[in-house]
């Protein structure tokens, strides 16, 4: 599981010209889910993902949380998170889970956020996303299961 974290002012998804999540303070996060990801990964990632510590505390330096700040999430399934460009220049997606067990990995991550007792805005899984932001400093954090344990 892989996700793109982004510290953001704000941000917004829509589809088909409908807002489908909006947020101010908090993370934009990018989503991607592989063949050997479960439930168990997904709630780890979401605990780990909570105990982040990159807003800036009262002398500047990266040390509160987004409880700290009363930040919110909007989430965002991307499955080309897991694409492969080693070879040629066509990316290949075939590390990444498919259709309806990444849906079901999607919605338990979101809801094991939500557990954590955050507030998240979601896009739409699957569909064609137009997503706006303004990163905050600029602050972005790759997550990677596979580097954290």
């Amino acid at each position: 599981m892989k996700l793109v974290v982004q510290r953001v002012r704000q941000a917004s998804c829509v589809v088909d010209e409908q807002t489908t999540g909006a947020i101010d303070q908090g993370y934009m996060v990018l989503v991607g889910f592989g063949l050997n990801d479960d439930e168990a990964i997904a709630r780890r990632m979401a605990e780990k993902l909570s105990k982040l510590r990159i807003f800036d505390d009262e002398d500047g330096k990266i040390n509160r949380s987004i409880y700290d700040v009363k930040g919110k999430i909007l989430s965002i399934s991307q499955f080309t998170l897991l694409a492969d460009c080693k070879k040629g220049n066509r990316p290949s997606f075939t590390d990444a889970l498919k259709g309806e067990e990444a849906k079901h990995l999607y919605d338990c991550f979101n809801q094991y956020l939500r557990d954590l007792d955050l507030e998240v805005e979601e896009g739409i899984f699957g569909a064609n996303m137009q997503i706006s932001l303004v990163n905050d400093g600029p602050v972005t954090i790759l997550l990677n299961s596979e580097e954290l344990w």
